[in-house]
């Protein structure tokens, strides 16, 4: 018997029934059934979704109309406040692909940053123009147009443009009829990696990847309509894990923030009632050491996430304590920051709350839009056992993983052999199918054949109460091959000794995973607020 497909009608999508995804269209929506929503405050000053939309189109003519088109480039150094928010829709709808440069660069890592994207126009807040002159004097003559970012909330620096950013949406046309990409695989971003070891990899995000992430980010932290959001983190950093496409999505408010500090972050969530905001470890961990009298007064939920090194369970716990919701996520840049999220469960909600604490310092299962995810040999790709022992890679596919690295084949075929991207974290699979990241592969240490997490020494490190952070390093031993190294930076006024920390955590783990040593001080960061273990590697040797 011949088998007939009857529903294979004959027909190619058409205008009626097939629209490339772009989260351009929930701008487009948003300012259309909510014209006058708050989407942007910005200290006093507030924009609603209708105004926000007509300063996007203005970006996207003007962008036009300087010769800016598909395919080309266009950076911002800048803070986390209104023009790179607009810039997330009015650079895609001009066609062209925006680079946010993240603001803690050096002046030789822009400019590379710069001739690697083949940056075209540049837009500079006045708080970043000295390393921003000094990267782009290091191109020669070919150089990218200049615009300056001048808030009036902002004193000092210089300006370095030809003209303000004000000035430049007045060059655009309110009704310029931008069209949205044909192709949902169109580039929609750049992101550049942190670079620690070598040049930074130029991650190229598509409108298909940024629109369903956003979609992913609303469902994952059950958002709801109209959320209050925080920027506590950098739009510079995966796009702001796509969460300025996120806030068109939902008809949200984006409140800005220039700088990431306590008292800033306690305040705008008081006066604005903010409800949700992300941050790395220790961006809670700043929370959780400030004065109590900038955490009086909150009186509604507020909802953090976080992602980066993996959170200490004290952290979370901590946080918890204060009443604050945390959700974990985990991501890279090559997957539009978050793709995998600790989805909770309600039977949790009775465990004590450090266990709770340490169901949710796991990183936890793939997110609503990811299609896979999976620990395994890292050179076989077989899946291994979920008993929460057997270590193994992590491994993605699916709609939010990058197009690419720009210019970079060879490094992008490595990353997707075998079909699936390769994360380099190295984690367990529990029963529950929930993973955990248990290092990078090159923070493993082998201490006697045995591997120890660093992750799992730090997370009984943090749990001092005289520690404010911590980071465990392989410190090469004759004996053992190596050891644990930990570096500790104290809570102001804390004392302690080496010897109190070694019993401590003598008293919490397993003898062999125990530091030999601690060092006391200030932790090397990454632009990112990273913990630079490289740098630490690198002063055990003259210990």
């Amino acid at each position: 018997m011949q088998h007939t497909n009857i529903y294979n009608l004959g027909l190619d999508p058409n205008t009626a029934n097939f629209a490339a995804l772009t989260p351009i269209s929930y701008l487009q929506r948003a300012a259309s059934v909510y014209p006058n929503r708050i989407a942007q405050i910005h200290h006093d000053k507030t924009k609603t979704w209708s105004e926000t939309y007509r300063r996007c189109v203005r970006l996207a003519s003007a962008l036009n109309k300087a010769g800016i088109g598909e395919g080309d480039t266009v950076s911002f150094i800048s803070p986390n406040i209104y023009a790179l928010f607009e810039a997330h829709f009015g650079v895609p709808m001009s066609g062209a692909v925006l680079n946010a440069i993240n603001t803690r660069l050096d002046a030789e890592t822009i400019s590379f940053i710069l001739q690697h994207a083949e940056t075209k126009v540049l837009f500079v807040d006045r708080e970043f123009s000295e390393v921003a002159s000094r990267a782009v004097k290091m191109l020669g003559s070919e150089r990218p147009r200049l615009i300056d970012i001048d808030d009036p909330y902002f004193e000092g620096g210089e300006l370095i443009g030809e003209m303000d950013y004000e000035a430049f949406l007045a060059t655009g046309d309110e009704d310029f009829a931008y069209s949205l990409p044909a192709d949902e695989w169109n580039a929609i971003a750049l992101n550049y990696t942190s670079g620690t070891t070598g040049n930074p990899k130029g991650v190229v995000y598509h409108h298909r990847g940024a629109y369903l992430n956003a979609v992913s980010n609303a469902l994952s932290w059950n958002m709801g309509e109209h959320p209050v959001y925080l920027w506590t983190l950098p739009m510079f950093h995966c796009n702001g894990w796509c969460f300025p496409w996120t806030l068109a999505a939902t008809v949200g408010t984006s409140v800005s923030l220039r700088h990431v500090r306590a008292d800033a972050i306690y305040g705008a969530i008081k006066e604005h009632q903010v409800n949700h905001f992300c941050g790395a470890p220790i961006v809670l961990n700043m929370l959780n050491n400030a004065e109590a009298s900038l955490k009086a007064g909150i009186e509604h939920q507020v909802k953090v996430m976080t992602a980066g090194a993996a959170p200490p369970a004290a952290v979370i716990e901590g946080m918890e304590n204060m009443g604050f919701s945390v959700t974990h996520v985990y991501g890279l840049t090559e997957t539009y920051g978050p793709c995998v999220v600790c989805a909770w469960h309600d039977e949790w909600d009775d465990k004590d709350i450090s266990e709770r604490a340490r169901l949710k310092a796991r990183q936890g299962v793939k997110s609503p839009m990811q299609e896979g995810l999976m620990i395994a040999d890292p050179e076989t790709l077989e899946p291994v056992p979920q008993d929460g022992k057997t270590l193994g890679e992590i491994f993605m596919r699916g709609n939010l993983v990058m197009k690419g690295y720009l210019k970079n084949p060879k490094a992008t075929e490595e990353s997707f052999a075998g079909g699936w991207f390769h994360s380099g974290d190295l984690a367990v699979w529990h029963p529950d199918g929930y993973v955990e990241i248990k290092d990078r592969s090159k923070d493993v240490i082998i201490s006697g054949g045995e591997n120890i997490s660093s992750i799992e020494v730090e997370d009984i490190l943090y749990r001092h109460p005289a520690v404010s952070e911590a980071a465990v390093v392989a410190r090469p031993d004759e004996k053992w091959g190596e050891t644990p190294c930990a570096f500790v930076n104290l809570k102001a006024g804390a004392e302690v000794t080496e010897e109190e920390i070694i019993d401590f955590c003598r008293n919490n783990m397993a003898r062999f995973k125990v530091p030999k040593t601690v060092v006391f001080g200030e932790l090397p960061k990454t632009s990112t607020g990273k913990i630079q273990k490289f740098v630490l590697r690198d002063q055990v040797k003259s210990l």
